[in-house]
């Protein structure tokens, strides 16, 4: 059951309107060859987040996912997931717009993305691969350093 908010009460609401599934890739280009295969598989993978204002108190969260394991240098599968929440966000003070669009979206999204993941791996044949949970508080800190040091290098005079 949904808390409904009064549009005017001047409360702060925290909505989300839906979830849904932007764009899916799953390949697995030397299979069924890498299934016959030894050794260790090696992964890695990338996330990354943004968000868009969709409307006066609507915004629009994605996480894009891609994970590609290889073993030595044949790729045996790569996943590529962008997910998205559609978020109503009303009366939220300005300074915690970001952190909320940065931080608490992502941390809605990224249990349906883990387990998209979990899934298409294992329907492609192999082991699910079980993506650790992410501190998106730390992600948000990373990214606000990594501004700031590019307002810094700009603003550098050139020597």
């Amino acid at each position: 059951m949904s808390e409904e908010t009064p549009q005017n009460s001047g409360q702060p609401a925290f909505h989300v309107e839906k979830l849904y599934l932007k764009d899916l890739s799953f390949e697995s280009p030397s299979a069924p060859e890498s299934f016959r295969e030894a050794g260790e598989p090696r992964l890695e993978y990338q996330l990354e987040t943004n968000a868009f204002q969709k409307g006066p108190e609507h915004f629009e969260a994605i996480l894009h996912v891609t994970v590609k394991v290889q073993l030595n240098d044949n790729v045996l599968f790569l996943v590529d997931v962008t997910y998205g929440g559609l978020f109503l966000l009303r009366n939220i003070p300005p300074e915690h717009l970001a952190p909320t669009l940065g931080i608490e979206c992502p941390t809605i999204l990224f249990p349906f993305v883990r387990q998209l993941v979990a899934s298409l791996v294992t329907e492609g044949g192999f082991k699910p691969v079980v993506l650790d949970p992410i501190n998106f508080v730390a992600l948000y800190q990373q990214q606000l350093q990594q501004q700031a040091q590019q307002r810094q290098q700009a603003a550098a005079p050139v020597a």
